[in-house]
């Protein structure tokens, strides 16, 4: 294992949801990587399971829970999980969302609302667990939101409730962050662009074609050339969750390969 300096997490218990694939993969695989152990949590138990078992070995240990987190007793279940495997909660990275392509004019209530409670409401519950617990611990602690770069600019049409959350991703962020800043927590967020995972657009009812497409057209406007992967969101991840990041709160970093400056 290499000296990860100011930003091991060596003796550091995290959360992860989402985390049985793509970003949510990515951020556990080099959480653990640099010394942490991980609770992967994922609506799909099986996948979650798989995904712990590919990272058993590592520096860090990792265990999985199945987890719904639009259920709001998903955040205090996942805190439990990890108290009871580790010890302790010094890590929340909350990653789970989805993304249906449907446009507005063609949105239900029941989708929105979906959408709404995995992206935002979801997301709230599960910090308002993790921090109750650093608060109890007093110990202070880190709580990492994935937002993305549709918080600031909408990529395309069809995403107007995934937007719509994310924007609300990032002011959560803002004031949660000053909420509990006296309690030694830093909440902080990561705005990624386009990163291809093998889930892709499984949340749309595109075509495969037609998310090609997508894809192509959407590489096209990113000035470094390419798709992003997970790792770069992974490892940005890891300075967050570090004590390189001890004087970062309510900050959003963006990850995009320069699409924004398009």
């Amino acid at each position: 294992m290499p000296d990860w300096g100011p930003f091991g997490l060596t003796g550091k218990n995290a959360v992860v949801t989402g985390g049985a694939m793509g970003i949510g993969f990515g951020i556990a695989r080099r959480f653990i990587e640099a010394g942490a152990n991980v609770v992967i949590g994922d609506v799909n138990g099986n996948a979650a399971e798989e995904a712990a078992r590919k990272l058993q070995g590592g520096p860090g240990k990792v265990v999985a829970m199945t987890a719904d987190v639009s259920d709001v007793g998903a955040g205090p279940a996942l805190v439990e999980r990890c108290v009871a495997a580790f010890g302790s909660l010094d890590i929340f990275v909350n990653n789970a969302g989805i993304y249906p392509m449907v446009p507005m004019l063609e949105m239900t209530p029941e989708l929105f609302d979906r959408v709404y409670q995995i992206n935002l409401r979801g997301l709230a519950f599960c910090a308002k667990a993790a921090a109750a617990r650093m608060i109890a611990q007093g110990t202070g602690g880190k709580i990492i939101n994935i937002a993305s770069i549709d918080s600031l600019h909408p990529s395309m049409v069809g995403l107007a409730a995934y937007d719509a959350s994310k924007g609300g991703v990032l002011m959560f962020t803002k004031n949660f962050a000053l909420e509990v800043a006296p309690h030694g927590i830093l909440v902080n967020a990561i705005a990624p662009g386009g990163i291809a995972t093998e889930g892709g657009m499984r949340s749309s009812d595109l075509t495969p074609e037609a998310q090609q497409q997508i894809t192509a057209e959407f590489a096209r406007q990113i000035p470094l050339g390419r798709m992003g992967v997970p790792d770069d969101i992974g490892k940005v991840a890891v300075f967050l969750a570090s004590s390189a990041a001890d004087y970062i709160t309510g900050a959003l970093i963006v990850v995009d390969g320069g699409r924004l400056l398009k």
